[in-house]
């Protein structure tokens, strides 16, 4: 059973990781400098007093979607979390998985920005190296704990996009490796993506069940 990499971290972290993973890239620039500037027009969509009524809880996350749409290098993450598993697909399954696996994300992270309290996000240093860079930043939650996030990041013609998330030394791409190298190789890639398909269909259940009960 696919689960959220996170879920054991707590839920106000779980909310800045997500806010941070979801900034987009209005230009060109530095890595760092494209991350303030992003992460700036996330919170303030979030501390907006009008998109803070439970009434317009759709309409906020759907600005925040705008804003995520150009930062995450989602092939590169889906290449990635799939490993070796990637090469042996065919075009129609590469871009199959790569719409479920953005679904994906999106599902486990973009509603936890909701839970953002204010917490203090301090950058520490960057390193480029060539195309690749890495964006190392501190986030200190309202109880003084401290907690590293690294940004992997790959240049894409004008723009650097997030292609992996670090936090406490952990990787967001290797717990997908994880997870779905052990469900491949117990069983199959179908059987991966059947769960995935699962998955999003379960998802949408639900919200069109909460819809028609606010009804």
């Amino acid at each position: 059973m696919l689960s959220d990499p996170l879920r054991k971290r707590h839920q106000t972290l779980a909310a800045v990781v997500a806010l941070l993973l979801s900034a987009a890239l209005a230009q060109a620039g530095e890595p760092t400098d494209q991350l303030r500037t992003e992460i700036d027009r996330v919170i303030k969509v979030l501390e907006d007093p009008e998109l803070k009524k439970e009434n317009r809880a759709r309409e906020r996350q759907g600005e925040v979607r705008k804003i995520a749409s150009g930062m995450f290098d989602f092939e590169e993450t889906a290449k990635r979390s799939l490993a070796r598993h990637w090469a042996s697909r065919m075009p129609a399954e590469r871009d199959e998985f790569l719409q479920l696996f953005a679904n994906l994300l999106e599902r486990s992270y973009i509603p936890k920005i909701e839970l953002y309290g204010g917490e203090q996000i301090a950058h520490v240093r960057e390193t480029i190296d060539g195309d690749q860079a890495t964006v190392k930043m501190k986030i200190t939650t309202k109880q003084g704990t401290e907690v590293p996030v690294d940004y992997r990041m790959l240049r894409r013609r004008e723009r650097w996009l997030v292609y992996d998330l670090i936090i406490e030394g952990v990787s967001l791409v290797a717990n997908y490796r994880v997870q779905f190298n052990k469900i491949i190789t117990a069983s199959s890639y179908q059987e991966l993506v059947k769960m995935m398909r699962d998955k999003e269909k379960e998802f949408y259940r639900s919200q069109a069940q909460e819809q028609a009960s606010q009804r």
